[in-house]
This record gives structure tokens, C-alpha cells and sequence, in this order.
């Protein structure tokens, strides 16, 4: 995942919505009750972790029970530690008290809730990367330190995994191609990260990566849905006690549920952002156009899925009159640089939610050489009365802007390579006509559509036609 180019655009939840879900996560309630629990009498080792004797009370506390009842106890305290909840006093006695950071809990901004939910995060995202405390505890050299060469276990490299696979999460939770708030099964996430993008078929040996990359995962999000980022439906216990038989022939199971499924939750969605957002790349979420200009929000939704632009453009709208916003529309519309048709694409699409108020706008721009085919359109599919024909170079001039905006916003998509096809059909000279169209793109959407045109004979005569156009362009 690349941070030179923006992700999709996530819908994020309300932040009071968000703060109920963060306070009520298992991992951060436990650790508020911890923080509100310590006093006087409780005392923490050199690390700062709860001291041994005291984990039997504070499990207790926790209505924890079983094996891993200290084990969970003692991660609440960390948690609690590393958010702020609790302050070491005196780190040579061992004292603690509660921290500024538990009186926002209560009293703070839906805000300042998820700004400590996030440290918590933090938290649990690196304790995710540890391999098991029995595997610690066997590579402890003579020093008392962790021997890792003996675990086989890059710290850097694991961390630099896990954050891949979120990354990916993120992408297929967010992106409109993608499940939304569905499952993931958990498969898929580890063949993101290992398969490579060119190979049709796994080899065996690629297919035993990610079994056993699919087993680290399991465990790694085992750790993570305490804490709100994910829901979780383990791997099939049968199949984990199965792995080390045939780990390459699970992934042919029909009933891919049986190995793992994983939900990002509104909560995690909005964590994950954060972190990407922390971490450099462009994550951009709905809604955050709405009282930018009329440029801001058409140059903002180029890249956007035609669902989150719609969803983007409504918040926009919202926010304006009815015909300010048409006639701002239009004005940010109008440009000969690279990015003008994909703009005229979205102002297009955004004049398409406007009712018959936006009229007046519209004739005001019928003489505009950008705006006119546009315009014309517009008021024709409402059945405006007294609009003029458009000239034969304004109608090729429109078809150049419209190929040139979905070549920008989609690539060589197959709904492009249709339209294509379809003008080509329709108009026996247009190559003959459109080299001579005086719009910026004329040569590169030829080019294109040479490039798309399954008919060699069409292509070739696009091609021919991109020849003109550039040499007429002077380049």
C-alpha cells in the first residue's frame, strides 16, 4: 500500500457514537476499573506492571476467571499504565495513583474518550506483534534477556505485517469494491500480504505462507477484538489441530468461514485512520469537504467511487442554496488543465442532485464554451423549455470532455471500452471529425480509444486521428 496516492474515503460514525463504543470495549472498561481500584496499597514491579500478588485481587475485581484470568488482568494494567489512567508515583517504591487521563473518561469530549481509546490501541496493536509469553520465557538467555534469534522472530518485520494486513482491512472495509462492514475471511487477508499480484495459481509452497501466516493472524486478532478495532470468528479449532499435517490443502475447504472471519468495526475504522493519518498517507472520510469551496469538493471527489462522491456531494449540498451552489458548481467546473473534464464530471454529477431551482444557473452558462454541452444536457433531461441545439463542434467537443473524465476517474474500464465501441458505431467519420476537436485531451482520449477499440481497423483509424490532433497541438 502506497502512501503517494490516497485511500478511498471511510464514512466515519458520529465521534459520541464512537466514544460509547470505545468505552465499552472490554480491554479499556477493564482498564478503567483498574484505574479507579488502585489506591494507597497497590504497587506495580520495575516495568510497571501490576505486581504479581496483586493480580488474584484485580482479576477478581475484573469478574475474571480461568487460566488466563492474570494474563487479562495484567494487560488491563498496561493498558491502563500506557493511556494515562494510572500514574506511577514513585517507580522505586512501586506506588501508583489514578491519572489525569481517567477524569476524561467520565468528563472529557467524545474527543478526548477516543484519544485515549487510541493509546490503548497502540498498545494492544504492538502487544499483538509478541509471539507467545511461553516463547518468550524459552528464549530468555542466561542474562535474563530474550535470546530472538532463537525465536525466529523479526520484531520490525512483524510489526511491518501486521500493519500491512490492517492496511488491507481498511482498504476492502472502505473501498466500494470491497464487503463494507461484511467479513473478510481471513484467508483473503493473508494471501493479500503473501500471493503476489501476477501469480494465477498459488504454488504449494506459497500456499503453506499463508497457512501459516493465517495461524499467526489468528492469534494476532484474538489479541485486537478485546479492544474494539475488530470482530472475530476464530479459526476452526479442528483445522488449527489439522495445520501441521496438510497446512497447504486447508485453504480448499468449502466452507471458508471455518477459517477465520474478521470484521473492522466502526470503532477500528476510525482507529485505523487515525493510524494511517499518523503514519503519512492520505486517508481521506466523508464529510470533511462539506465547508470547502465548490473547487475543494470537485478537485477533493476526482478520485472518490461514485458512491462516496454522491454521499460527499449531498453533505455539500446540504449546506447551500440551491442555486448558489449550481452557480458555484459551474464557476470551479470551467479549466483547460489535466483535471478540468473529471471536474465537469463531478459538477455534472453533483447539478444531477439539485432540483429544478438550479435552472437559472444553467442558461446562464449555454454561450460558455466548457460549461454549454453541460448545460444543455442538464436543462434537456428535465424538459426545460427553449434550449438551443448544440453546434456539431460543441457536441464533439462534449464527447471529448466525457471520454477524457471517465478515462480519469475509471482507466481502461470495460463500461469505457463500451462507450467507445458505441461511438465509434454511431458516427461513421468521427475519427475524420475529432482530431480536429480544440479541447486539451483530444489527442490523449484518441489514443486511448485506440488502445480500447477491439476492431483493429477502428483502432488504427484512432490512432491515425491521435496522430493529427497531436501534431496539430504542436507536440
Amino acid at each position: 500500500m502506497s502512501d503517494s496516492a490516497p485511500l478511498p474515503p471511510v464514512r466515519l460514525h458520529p465521534e459520541a457514537e464512537l466514544a460509547r463504543a470505545a468505552l465499552s470495549t472490554p480491554l479499556l472498561s477493564r482498564a478503567a476499573r483498574l484505574a479507579r481500584w488502585a489506591g494507597p496499597e497497590t504497587r506495580v514491579d520495575a516495568g510497571g506492571g501490576l505486581a504479581e500478588e496483586q493480580l488474584p485481587a484485580a482479576a477478581e475485581l475484573l469478574g475474571l476467571s480461568g487460566d488466563d484470568a492474570a494474563a487479562y488482568a495484567s494487560e488491563a494494567w498496561r493498558v491502563a499504565v500506557d493511556a494515562g489512567l494510572v500514574e506511577i508515583v514513585d517507580e522505586e517504591a512501586g506506588t501508583v495513583r489514578a491519572g489525569e487521563e481517567l477524569k476524561l473518561l467520565t468528563g472529557g469530549s467524545p474527543a478526548d474518550v477516543l484519544a485515549v481509546w487510541l493509546t490503548a490501541l497502540e498498545t494492544v496493536v504492538a502487544d499483538a506483534s509478541v509471539p507467545d509469553l511461553d516463547d518468550l520465557v524459552d528464549a530468555l538467555d542466561e542474562g535474563g534477556e530474550v535470546d530472538f534469534s532463537s525465536l525466529d522472530w523479526d520484531p520490525e518485520a512483524e510489526a511491518e505485517f501486521l500493519d500491512g494486513v490492517l492496511g488491507n482491512l481498511y482498504l476492502l472495509t472502505v473501498g466500494e469494491d470491497g464487503p463494507g462492514g461484511g467479513p473478510v475471511p481471513l484467508p483473503a487477508l493473508a494471501a493479500s500480504m503473501i500471493v503476489p499480484d501476477d501469480m494465477a495459481e498459488p504454488t504449494n509452497d506459497v500456499l503453506e505462507q499463508v497457512s501459516d501466516a493465517m495461524m499467526r493472524l489468528d492469534d494476532q486478532f484474538r489479541v485486537l477484538e478485546p479492544v474494539g478495532l475488530v470482530e472475530y470468528q476464530p479459526v476452526d479449532e479442528a483445522l488449527m489441530a489439522d495445520a501441521e499435517d496438510e497446512p497447504a490443502a486447508q485453504l480448499d475447504d468449502a466452507d471458508v468461514s471455518r477459517y477465520g472471519m474478521v470484521r473492522l468495526t466502526p470503532l477500528g475504522a476510525y482507529g485505523l485512520r487515525a493510524r494511517l493519518l499518523e503514519a503519512g498517507f492520505e486517508a481521506p472520510a466523508v464529510g470533511e469537504l462539506a465547508d470547502k469551496g465548490a473547487d475543494a469538493l470537485l478537485d477533493g471527489t476526482a478520485r472518490f467511487g461514485q458512491d462516496a462522491a454522491r454521499a460527499e456531494t449531498e453533505q455539500w449540498l446540504a449546506r447551500r442554496e440551491p442555486l448558489d451552489a449550481a452557480r458555484e458548481l459551474l464557476a470551479a467546473a470551467r479549466g483547460a488543465d489535466p483535471g478540468a473534464p473529471l471536474r465537469r464530471l463531478r459538477c455534472q454529477q453533483a447539478l444531477s442532485l439539485i432540483g429544478a431551482e438550479a435552472e437559472p444557473a444553467l442558461r446562464e452558462v449555454l454561450d460558455d464554451p466548457e460549461l454549454g454541452g453541460l448545460a444543455r444536457v442538464w436543462l434537456s433531461e428535465r424538459g426545460a423549455a427553449g434550449v438551443p441545439a448544440p453546434s456539431e463542434a460543441l457536441v464533439f467537443w462534449l464527447t471529448i470532455d466525457t471520454v477524457a473524465a471517465q478515462l480519469a476517474a475509471e482507466g481502461n474500464s470495460e463500461e469505457l471500452q463500451a462507450l467507445v465501441e458505441g461511438l465509434a458505431a454511431q458516427h461513421s467519420g468521427f475519427f475524420a471529425a475529432a482530431w480536429r476537436v480544440g479541447h486539451p485531451a483530444t489527442a490523449d482520449v484518441l489514443e486511448a480509444m485506440g488502445r480500447l477499440h477491439p476492431d483493429k481497423k477502428v483502432a488504427k483509424e484512432a490512432r491515425k486521428a491521435a496522430f493529427k490532433a497531436r501534431s496539430q497541438q504542436g507536440g
